[in-house]
């Protein structure tokens, strides 16, 4: 369901002192004590959709994420830890698609939820300040990790919960061995300066790719050079902004020398943006990095291309997404984690 805000646009550029904190009231209402529903009509859960590993694997990622987390959401992090480790198989695989009836609907797999659960996984060991909930965490990516998948961005989501986990385990080798493995399976830039992208296509989540090659570049042996991702990285922003905000690339991906569309934009776009670029911050020390992770927060506030808020404030949930009409009004997970994980990036700056 999408509607028009009818609003004129307002840049939010300079404003960034009004950023809120996140929120997870919605976060909470979309969950229960099995794990996060996939999605929902306005704020409302759609129960009938269930769950995915996917989602909960970001959920735990996000909430992992809070320094000094509530006794709420340390409950939500045992309840999204427990909903991975019954999604994993003895051989380190995950089921993805649980109903609302309990009854999973799918096989042990290596697709994109496995990358992702690996990369809350390795969060939650990296930065929980509950050591039951970084113990557990640990055994299930240790069991995972061991696991190798084709696609590039499914490693590139494996590949930032290996960095995760070198974070406080630098010695980790199965963390260090999966992380290598992501970078090379996605590979070097391109020579063509007008196209350094590895792949002949922009689709979806792309700056995880420039991201993994960066966090790799941090490898004691064998890693990549800083300059490859920061290349990727760099052209990337570049070629999703107009007059200095983000316009993201749209839902249907672009493919090079075809024309680009504008919608619909999605949020986990920005949120994985704002995940590099914070990155690459972090590793260089380049100011010009933190631009990048302002104009994701912006986004969200309404410096984008219709000039209208991605989020509720009412709720704290995000926008399904920026249709050329406006914002789809629905709130499910994917969209709420992505407003969360960008606004928690505004604690880099007093």
């Amino acid at each position: 369901m999408t509607a028009t805000t009818g609003r004129p646009r307002t840049s939010t550029r300079g404003r960034w002192a009004t950023a809120p904190a996140p929120s997870f009231a919605h976060l909470a209402r979309l969950s229960d004590d099995t794990g996060l529903f996939e999605h929902a009509r306005h704020a409302i859960v759609r129960r009938e959709h269930g769950y995915c590993t996917d989602d909960v694997a970001r959920g735990l990622l996000v909430v992992s994420r809070e320094p000094e987390p509530s006794e709420e959401l340390l409950r939500l992090a045992e309840r999204y830890l427990a909903f991975l480790t019954h999604a994993q198989d003895a051989g380190g695989a995950f089921r993805n698609r649980l109903g609302h009836d309990r009854r999973w609907v799918d096989e042990p797999g290596l697709g994109d939820w496995w990358g992702r659960a690996l990369w809350g996984l390795g969060t939650a060991v990296a930065r929980s300040p509950a050591p039951w909930v970084r113990e557990e965490a640990l055994v299930a990516f240790s069991r995972g990790a061991t696991r190798r998948a084709k696609a590039p961005h499914t490693m590139a989501f494996a590949g930032l919960g290996a960095a995760e986990v070198l974070r406080r385990h630098p010695g980790h080798v199965v963390a260090a061995s999966l992380l290598a493995d992501a970078a090379s399976t996605i590979g070097p830039p391109a020579t063509d300066a007008g196209w350094p992208w590895p792949r002949q296509e922009l689709t979806y989540a792309n700056a995880a790719i420039a991201e993994v090659i960066i966090a790799a570049s941090q490898l004691r042996e064998g890693g990549p050079p800083l300059a490859d991702g920061l290349r990727m990285l760099t052209w990337l922003r570049g070629v999703q902004l107009r007059d200095g905000r983000l316009s993201v690339v749209p839902a249907g991906g672009w493919r090079r020398g075809a024309v680009r569309l504008h919608h619909d934009q999605q949020p986990i776009e920005v949120a994985a943006l704002a995940d590099a670029c914070a990155t690459a911050a972090t590793v260089t020390g380049d100011p010009e990095w933190d631009n990048g992770v302002r104009q994701a927060v912006g986004w969200f506030l309404g410096d984008n291309d219709l000039g209208t808020p991605m989020w509720d404030p009412a709720t704290g949930g995000g926008y399904d997404g920026l249709t050329p009409h406006g914002p789809n009004l629905n709130q499910g997970a994917e969209s709420t984690l992505a407003l969360i994980s960008t606004l928690q990036h505004a604690r880099r700056w007093p």
